[in-house]
């Protein structure tokens, strides 16, 4: 079960926990990165609705 502060995105699986100084994006394989990281190696290729990081490219 999920944290109050932590979100689970249906397409791509990662886990985005949010925390003072910015959210924390956990991978399932690599360190842990950011929102902008998330998109850069996922979000921008994908087009599939449900996406929680939408809005990862202005952050």
């Amino acid at each position: 079960m999920s944290s109050p502060n932590e979100q689970s995105c249906p397409v791509c699986g990662v886990k985005i926990v949010s925390m003072i100084g910015g959210d924390r994006v956990l991978f399932s394989v690599g360190p842990p990165g950011t929102r902008a990281v998330l998109w850069q190696r996922v979000c921008k290729y994908t087009s599939k609705p449900g996406c929680i990081n939408l809005d990862g490219s202005a952050r």
